[in-house]
């Protein structure tokens, strides 16, 4: 039997050094956990603050007083959001309904040869106005009195933190805020709508 060189024993029995090591394999992976949580705690309060000014502006858009100024309720929502979130890119857009049953419906249509689709020649409702027919019958903008308002705001943003570049996700975030109300009935709907067979 081949015996060991006493310093080979003693280093086998060595402790010092074991709790550097364990530190050194873990920390990365904890960083890692950490950071994430941080980058991920942020987006979701980036969420809220676009949410919450999402849901003030919806609530002042369906009062008469900003029917025709619609862009000075934008502006309050980026305004808001700019607080926190500097350099993000907030897009907006709306589109009005006559009731919430109606929301992101198609125009109706006569589906002649019964394949459950529009097809050119078919006659349709155009509820929308704009003379085609649409897979959502939703006219853009804020629409008159006692119309349902879909509000959207999208928000883009830079990561404060490179973790999700480091496990190959994009730097840049959107988030989206959605809200539905109904305008107050201030005044009397303009709702018109017409057969249309071409």
């Amino acid at each position: 039997m081949i015996r060991r060189p006493f310093f080979v024993r003693r280093l086998a029995r060595d402790q010092r050094g074991t709790a550097f090591m364990e530190f050194a394999l873990a920390a990365p992976l904890f960083l890692l956990l950490a950071l994430g949580g941080i980058d991920y705690c942020w987006q979701l309060y980036g969420q809220q603050v676009l949410q919450g000014a999402v849901n003030k502006a919806a609530r002042s858009s369906t009062l008469e007083g900003y029917v025709n100024d619609p862009s000075s309720l934008d502006a309050q929502v980026r305004a808001k959001v700019k607080t926190v979130f500097s350099n993000a890119q907030v897009n907006f857009s709306r589109k009005s309904y006559e009731s919430f049953s109606e929301v992101g419906k198609p125009e109706p249509f006569t589906d002649k040869n019964s394949n459950n689709r529009y097809d050119s020649g078919e006659c349709f409702e155009d509820m929308n106005g704009n003379g085609n027919w649409d897979a959502d019958r939703g006219t853009s903008g804020n629409g008159s009195a006692d119309d349902v308002v879909v509000y959207v705001a999208t928000m883009k943003y830079n990561r404060i933190l490179p973790v999700w570049r480091m496990l190959g996700q994009p730097q840049e975030k959107t988030l989206v805020s959605t809200t539905v109300l109904r305008n107050q009935p201030y005044t009397t709907n303009t709702a018109t709508s017409k057969v249309i067979c071409t």
